[in-house]
């Protein structure tokens, strides 16, 4: 059975999921966020406590506060990162990008993806498996994941409750992040929950109706 579990990291109060199959207990973790040594205490604890077997460290793009955690996991439990080939150009800017923000980071921690992620491509872990869907416009690479039998797909920061994604950053493209939310997130059903990469829950239903950006 497909559990969820989400944590708050960093300034920037972005979303991490760690997703995993409860029968076989083998775990994704979708984007780290963990900033601070007491964010990887506290998420190290909960892995440890259900006994999860990171298989792999899914982006669904690569901002830094989405992948603040990702190298120290791959160190930690030697799961690849997975991410769309199209945003790898922000995974070796991380420190750029960080600099924006007067946040200091040290070149070598740019982040690379080992595994190139791409749309129609599966997730798999346990009994359990996410469809990957593309959806650029906040980045050059967004993606977005898909588990129809457990009615749930993580955006990112491409669709949030009653907002979508900022297309100011490098790689944005506002019309093309509408596409990306009218043609293929609001193709699911309407009660798919979202779980988006900042802020709460919502559904596509939802969304559908009442948010105003789209």
């Amino acid at each position: 059975m497909l559990k969820i579990r989400q944590f708050v990291f960093n300034p920037f109060d972005e979303n991490t999921y760690i997703a995993y199959d409860s029968d076989t207990c083998e775990a994704i973790v979708i984007d780290p966020g963990m900033s601070t040594p007491a964010e990887c205490s506290k998420f190290e604890k909960y892995i440890g406590e259900q006994g999860l077997k990171i298989k792999e460290i899914v982006l669904t793009h690569m901002h830094l506060d989405h992948c603040f955690g990702a190298n120290g996991l791959h160190k930690r439990y030697g799961a690849p990162i997975a991410a769309s080939e199209a945003d790898a150009i922000l995974g070796v800017s991380i420190a750029g990008q960080a600099a924006r923000f007067g946040i200091y980071l040290p070149e070598s921690e740019a982040v690379r993806a080992s595994i190139s992620l791409s749309d129609g491509d599966t997730v798999s872990f346990g009994n359990e498996s996410l469809r990957v869907i593309a959806v650029p416009g906040h980045s050059l690479g967004g993606l977005a994941l898909y588990s129809e039998s457990g009615q749930v797909v993580f955006t990112g920061d491409t669709l949030f409750r009653r907002s979508i994604g900022r297309t100011d950053l490098p790689g944005g493209n506002h019309a093309q992040l509408l596409k990306s939310v009218r043609d293929r997130l609001f193709a699911l059903p309407d009660d798919t929950r979202v779980l988006p990469g900042h802020g709460p829950a919502t559904t596509i239903g939802e969304e559908r109706l009442g948010n105003p950006f789209v």
